[in-house]
């Protein structure tokens, strides 16, 4: 009876013990014993080196702290106490002027001065973080951090604090380039790696200030490359994260598991204004060059080619004949440009610069304007169905040049018929008023478009001048209804003008 009534007791024992027993061995056994060989430090991995014969898994912490693992055991901490000294806070302060009044609201604050004591000016104070990447004080951080400063003080992880001044700032990409100011002493540089060799999957700290709190450090993993997509910037290419960045990170560090430099953390997206999940750093290659290009000029002399994009979808490759919706397609080729000279024309689709391939039209802005003024890249192109390499000097890119537009879906989805379009002919008095430039010599006008039509979904609006269809140009309201008609198979290909420049449009049937 005795020994019946301890059966369950002695069971329960001996599963504890043989938990208690296997579960710091796994963990320890994946952490790399003496046996256990180094993991490259090119590949980080979270799998456990040499991981002991048995189905039970190592602790997801010790994994984690596992991923920074080189030569010599280093862990997560080690890293982080490499990296943090690097990153400063960097605080903003700057006037704002009370916006200009009516002049009878002028008239009472000569006599009685502010309403309600409402100050003439106010103070605006900003907290940011950034990184010392030499050792004669240069910081980069980002440029809605610093912007509109009128003082700027960057404290060290010391808790020293230094003056300093705006080498060059990059509104377009959201670097900037500080200078310390007075005596420096025991600054820390970081080591800026190659952002290129990152691979989605590798473990990665962001270091900063959030909401104040400094030298702060998070960890996450890199989720996804080549983010060009954001709208945050006009040049990006952003890393995305998920190591918590929140207000306060802005200009801090993205390091990898060398304590190296791979992005500069520059935004978030989310509903709450806190941290959800998805955060853009800035690549380490590429402020590298905006910093050279600040320090070596004062701006960013980004490359020109003077052409006119948009994407193609598989509804706009099927309407111009493409074997794939691969490549940015040209649209438009300004006159006297570096893509006329190079013998660009309307209707190319770019699929490499450089060998490096082109997927949409944002990263082909990027490639141009990376390349840089007086460069010669090569491109190769799909002209008529048939592959062709040009090579083109590129000009540069100046702040009044009109630049590509950005990525548009070149087609989206047309209508079934002409009746959601109200034509009219280009008469005097409407080339006046839409300015349309002496390159437009035919075309119709839209003057309507039904609201819920088909015709508004593909995109057209009031305004855009029509120039072709299917290719061949028109002069009249009749002939576009005719190439409409006598168009074969399920869409039909429109040119259109628009703001300054054409672009593709497509017409399902």
């Amino acid at each position: 009876m005795k020994s019946k009534r301890f059966a369950p007791i002695a069971l329960a024992l001996t599963w504890a013990g043989l938990l208690v027993g296997y579960w710091p061995s796994g963990c320890t056994q994946s952490m790399a014993g003496p046996s256990a060989p180094a993991p490259s430090p090119e590949v980080v991995s979270a799998a456990p080196v040499n991981p002991a014969p048995t189905t039970f898994l190592p602790h997801p912490t010790f994994a984690l702290a596992h991923a920074a693992a080189a030569d010599q055991q280093v862990t997560i901490a080690d890293i982080a106490e490499r990296a943090t000294p690097s990153v400063v806070n960097v605080a903003s302060r700057r006037t704002m002027k009370r916006e200009q009044q009516p002049q009878q609201e002028e008239m009472f604050r000569f006599f009685f001065g502010p309403r309600g004591g409402e100050p003439e000016e106010r103070e605006q104070r900003g907290l940011g973080s950034g990184v010392i990447y030499s050792k004669d004080g240069l910081v980069l951080t980002n440029n809605h951090v610093i912007e509109g400063a009128d003082e700027i003080t960057v404290q060290t992880s010391d808790g020293t604090d230094y003056d300093a001044e705006v080498v060059g700032t990059d509104e377009k990409s959201d670097v900037a380039v500080l200078r310390l100011k007075g005596t420096l002493k025991d600054l820390v540089p970081i080591s800026l790696g190659d952002s290129t060799n990152l691979r989605v999957g590798d473990v990665v700290l962001a270091i900063g200030n959030p909401f104040g709190f400094s030298q702060t450090v998070t960890m996450g993993i890199v989720s996804a490359k080549g983010r060009s997509e954001t709208r945050i910037v006009d040049y990006a290419d952003f890393i995305q994260t998920d190591a918590a960045i929140n207000p306060g990170n802005s200009g801090g560090a993205l390091v990898n598991m060398n304590g190296e430099l791979v992005g500069i953390n520059t935004a978030i997206i989310s509903r709450s204004g806190g941290y959800q999940g998805i955060g853009f750093a800035i690549p380490s290659n590429m402020a590298r060059q905006i910093a050279q290009s600040l320090l070596k000029d004062g701006r960013v002399v980004r490359g020109w080619l003077g052409i006119g994009i948009q994407d193609v979808d598989p509804s706009l490759a099927g309407a111009m004949g493409l074997p794939t919706a691969d490549g940015v397609l040209v649209s438009d080729v300004e006159p006297g440009s570096p893509a006329e000279k190079g013998g660009l024309t309307r209707g190319d689709v770019i699929l490499t610069v450089d060998g490096k391939k082109t997927n949409s039209s944002t990263q082909l802005r990027n490639l141009i304007a990376e390349a840089g003024a007086n460069k010669k890249v090569e491109l190769n192109i799909l002209r008529g169905g048939k592959a062709q390499t040009l090579s083109v000097l590129l000009g540069e890119l100046k702040s009044d040049k009109p630049e590509a537009p950005r990525g548009e879906n070149g087609g989206a989805r047309p209508p079934e018929a002409s009746k959601g379009l109200s034509l009219d002919a280009i008469s005097p008095r409407i080339r006046q008023q839409l300015q349309l430039p002496p390159s437009i010599k035919q075309g119709v006008v839209v003057t309507g478009v039904a609201p819920g039509s088909t015709a508004q979904e593909s995109g057209l609006a009031p305004g855009d001048v029509i120039v072709e269809v299917n290719k061949r140009p028109i002069n009249s309201v009749q002939e576009f209804r005719d190439g409409y008609q006598k168009g074969t198979g399920k869409s039909v290909l429109l040119l259109i003008y628009r703001e300054g420049r054409t672009r593709y449009v497509v017409l399902e049937r």
